[in-house]
């Protein structure tokens, strides 16, 4: 792979972990940017994708770590749903079509971007924590959906979070520290398969955590007020780029 293919992937990559690590959700312009600008098959770049998002979601998880933004014994039965929801997941690729997949993403992400923008005037005292047995489930939504869609885990989660009132940088916080068993256990299957291209994968890698590590210091300055309006409306405008995506596979273009 040539130089300038580098740069321009090492851009896209800055991009995308500043995306990822400033709101939670960026990878879903991943694959479809290393598919359509790239040339890259569509294994090749889940494969990369996911071997990246490794190493975003540990940058990002020791910074929000760090500015105590991740509540651990919420992450752990996160990661107690999703860890056997992820291998699930993997099966049910097989027998599953990818744009109802996608579909069903894409009103889960706009439907919980309109939710907030509705709701921007709610109290902090309106937003609460979840039990046990509800974040396994989440977990499970979050795992199964993610090894479907070749996502690391936030574009599923910070939508269900922010629909169910729990504060977005505590949301955001969790969806870092998610994205480091599903992509291990994506990865780890990959490269089984042989469906990994460590060029692609370590350049983007680089690239994620710079762009995650920039933004995960900015959006502590930020005020929870306005988090959650840039949230909101990042969800609507992610839920409909799905959406056309979706639509423009379907007519076969």
């Amino acid at each position: 792979m040539d130089a300038p293919t580098l740069a321009l992937l090492g851009i896209l990559g800055v991009f995308v972990g500043f995306l990822v690590g400033g709101i939670g959700i960026g990878g879903v312009l991943l694959v479809p940017a290393l598919t359509f600008l790239f040339g890259f098959g569509v294994r090749e770049a889940i494969g990369a994708a996911m071997f990246s998002y490794m190493f975003s979601g540990l940058v990002g998880a020791i910074l929000y770590a760090r500015q105590r933004s991740i509540r651990w014994k919420m992450a752990l039965w996160l990661f107690a749903g999703a860890i056997p929801a992820a291998f699930a997941g993997a099966f049910l690729s097989s027998v599953t079509s990818p744009r109802e997949l996608e579909f069903f993403i894409a009103l889960l992400v706009i439907f919980a971007g309109v939710n907030a923008v509705l709701n921007q005037t709610a109290n902090e005292q309106d937003e609460r924590t979840l039990n046990e047995p509800a974040l396994i489930a989440i977990g499970a939504v979050t795992g199964v959906g993610s090894a479907l869609s070749g996502t690391g885990g936030p574009l599923i989660l910070v939508p269900i979070m922010v629909w169910l009132k729990v504060p977005v940088l505590t949301a955001i916080g969790l969806s870092q520290a998610i994205q480091l068993p599903i992509a291990a256990l994506a990865t780890a299957g990959n490269f089984l398969y042989g469906s990994v291209n460590i060029t692609i994968g370590i350049t983007l890698a680089l690239s994620l955590m710079a762009g995650t590590a920039i933004s995960a210091r900015i959006v502590h300055t930020i005020s929870g007020k306005t988090l959650k309006k840039i949230v909101a409306w990042v969800l609507v405008a992610v839920g409909i780029f799905i959406s056309i995506r979706v639509a423009w596979g379907s007519f076969g273009f």
